[in-house]
């Protein structure tokens, strides 16, 4: 098991992935912010889905899950449709304008990630895809099972 200042250090590491977020965020398409590039994503990953799941995996409220959906939706790129099993919901799915930016958002992140990891090796890529993949996986679907940590109690000096 590693020691804790690797996990120390590793915590440090993972902070700084917002700066790497922010730049992928920042070569997106204007009409395609970040939430909306995150539900074509996952749809394009997972296939339709309702909206409770996409809010889940998504991580966000129901709230903000809808306003993402609607501005994919009113773009033409996810289709909403009556769930048969239960018409009170909606079955959400990506439609070939959908599709059609999936391919722009893809050239764009593929792109940006060739240019800043050009003096990266194919094999250093592939261990750092590898291990991310193996890290989102120790993860699970915790999200909603997740321990709370309790924060760390100060003792008086």
């Amino acid at each position: 098991m590693a020691a804790q200042r690797q996990y120390e250090e590793l915590a440090r590491q993972l902070s700084a992935i917002g700066a790497v977020k922010r730049d992928l965020a920042r070569i997106l398409p204007h009409d395609c912010p970040a939430g909306s590039a995150a539900v074509l994503t996952l749809l394009s990953r997972y296939g339709e889905m309702r909206m409770g799941r996409l809010a889940e995996l998504l991580a966000v409220d129901m709230s903000v899950t809808s306003r993402h959906v609607a501005h994919v939706a009113e773009r033409g790129w996810i289709d909403r449709s009556p769930d048969p099993a239960d018409k009170r919901s909606r079955i959400l799915r990506l439609t070939p304008a959908g599709e059609r930016q999936m391919e722009v958002l893809s050239a764009c992140t593929t792109r940006l990630l060739a240019e800043r990891l050009s003096d990266w090796s194919d094999d250093e890529v592939g261990l750092l895809t590898a291990l991310m993949a193996r890290l989102r996986d120790s993860f699970g679907d915790c999200r909603s099972a997740a321990p709370r940590v309790p924060a760390p109690t100060r003792t008086p000096a």
